[in-house]
């Protein structure tokens, strides 16, 4: 299982990934591909985000049963805290 979520990211790059998954919501995808395609589509994403934001979650042998990764501008970020990835969300100071 692979879910791939964008954030402000060009039409076009949303409609090359509905080739491959599925598009529950505006921006979030999802689906089951093998290892290579998920990278492969991760590849993309990163290189075609055009000052956006993205995140992908796959689904993994370890403790937590999945993985993260982030790329692009985003308000929130991974921490590893002892192995496990949790979601950072910083407190507006403002």
């Amino acid at each position: 299982m692979v879910v791939i979520i964008l954030e402000k990211v060009p039409a076009s790059l949303r409609g090359e990934l509905t080739r491959w998954l599925i598009e529950p919501h505006t921006g979030v995808f999802v689906g089951h591909v093998s290892a290579m395609v998920r990278e492969r589509l991760w590849m993309k994403c990163c290189s075609k985000l055009k000052g956006g934001g993205a995140l992908i979650v796959w689904s993994t042998n370890n403790e937590q049963r999945f993985k993260m990764d982030m790329f692009g501008t985003t308000k929130r970020h991974i921490v590893d805290f002892e192995g496990l990835q949790l979601i950072r969300v910083p407190i507006n100071t403002s």
